[in-house]
């Protein structure tokens, strides 16, 4: 993928982003519109509302009282009471009332008198009345009475309402008289304000859940990008690397062929090593492209045995520093083990110290010197190899483990490679319940430390 088309991706998804948050924000402004209008009516219709019930509990209020003076006369025209009737019924809630008189009361007469002046009044509901007399210190309650559109007021002797708390006079007679069914449906200081929740934090969810699609697509691509230019990197090496012991072969074969060389048996023998020497050189780079594979695909199956850890450290050390051509190799040992032996793939682990190792003599300018060191830790076998080579900078370190990476040489290819070595050594460690870093110093040298459970 080219940068122009990154760049064309990147700029479309910033416009589509835009285009969303744009129309997100006019959609919540146009609702938040039509949902304030919304309210207004409601809080209107709910204001009106309140006032007619206002009234009618206004009208409630005069009828009744009307009709309690009333039955309040009547009853102190019959005892021949000649006391003030103002100021004898009082109101204690909106459905609550209670009249003073000086005479014991009929329970049945007062009850009929009720119905007659509460009926005549157009106060049509339910009520229950109560009668207290001082002699006895008593109050008495009489049945629930209900209305009737057809029968008008009838005695329901089956229920009766328990009357709302009041403190009792003691000083009197007097009947109260409860409406139950009549309450203050619409209360100005109850009504509950219409819920206005702001609609930007709506909008801010989406914006926080555009933008984690939005990078995270960015972060996609940007991988997708690198591990394309590693892909490339690793076919141009890998074809480097095949096409020099290929044309090893080609050539030397040809020597073979002709006719002059056929009558030297020497130059025969050492163009057919050569060919030898090369073809391996081949089968071995081709098998190490196809044992990642299998680690890709997870094909490879540890063979966990005791392995004497020490032991191999000594014989590696022997091998790099006999078998070197052309400079001195030096390879210091500090092995402070609480037991030699650890279980693991002797196979897969012997590589992973052994590519630590070829890394470190390779991928240094002057003469190799690398210190190995190995100790227990809480159950754990802790191995540390450092180099004296030309070190990792920062910004490859944290790459060199990623399949294909090389770190880049610009033109210059001294160390052949498919980077393909670190790749192996981590995801065989890890295979082992392991971990392996590294730090790096440019011009100094590079450490690897590799952790292993025992």
């Amino acid at each position: 993928m080219s940068r122009r088309t990154i760049n064309a991706v990147f700029l479309l998804g910033i416009v589509s982003v835009i285009s969303i948050l744009l129309i997100q924000f006019v959609w919540i402004r146009n609702t938040q519109s039509l949902l304030a209008k919304n309210i207004e009516v409601t809080e209107t219709k709910q204001a009106i509302q309140v006032k007619e019930d206002s009234l009618n509990m206004v009208h409630f209020t005069e009828q009744t009282h009307i009709a309690l003076r009333n039955v309040l006369q009547q009853l102190t025209t019959m005892t021949k009471d000649s006391s003030d009737l103002y100021g004898a019924v009082n109101r204690i809630r909106s459905n609550y009332f209670y009249v003073d008189i000086n005479e014991e009361l009929n329970p049945y007469h007062l009850e009929t008198l009720l119905k007659r002046e509460l009926y005549d009044q157009n106060v049509h509901q339910n009520f229950q009345y109560g009668i207290y007399d001082c002699y006895t210190d008593s109050i008495v309650f009489g049945n629930l009475i209900r209305y009737d559109e057809e029968r008008h007021y009838e005695t329901d002797s089956s229920r009766q309402i328990t009357f709302p708390e009041m403190s009792w006079k003691k000083d009197g007679h007097y009947f109260t008289v409860y409406f139950p069914g009549v309450t203050d449906k619409y209360d100005l200081e109850k009504v509950p304000e219409v819920g206005r929740s702001s609609p930007y934090l709506y909008l801010f969810f989406i914006v926080i859940l555009i933008l984690i699609f939005f990078g995270y697509t960015v972060f996609v691509i940007l991988k997708q990008k690198r591990l394309s230019e590693v892909k490339t990197d690793f076919i141009n090496n890998m074809t480097h690397e095949l096409k020099t012991p290929i044309s090893s072969i080609g050539l030397s074969s040809e020597m073979i062929m002709r006719p002059e060389t056929l009558q030297e048996p020497e130059k025969i023998q050492r163009y057919a090593s050569l060919i030898y020497k090369e073809n391996k050189r081949l089968e071995n780079q081709v098998e190490r492209v196809l044992r990642i594979a299998k680690l890709d695909k997870s094909e490879i199956e540890l063979s966990m045995e005791p392995f004497d850890i020490a032991e191999y450290f000594n014989e590696l050390k022997d091998n790099f520093e006999f078998n070197q051509e052309g400079r001195p190799v030096t390879i210091n040992m500090d092995i402070q083990l609480d037991s030699p032996v650890i279980t693991a793939d002797p196979v897969h682990i012997s590589n992973v110290f052994y590519n630590l190792v070829d890394n470190a003599i390779k991928y240094c300018k002057n003469s190799p010197v690398v210190n190995i060191k190995a100790r227990s830790d809480k159950n754990q076998l802790v191995v540390s190899v450092e180099d004296n080579g030309i070190g990792i900078k920062r910004e490859s370190l944290k790459m060199i483990f990623d399949k294909f990476y090389r770190v880049p040489t610009g033109n210059v290819h001294d160390v052949k490679g498919f980077g393909l070595g670190l790749y192996y050594v981590k995801t065989i460690i890890e295979k082992h319940e392991g971990t392996i870093n590294a730090k790096s110093t440019v011009g100094v040298g590079t450490t690897f430390t590799v952790k292993i459970p025992v």
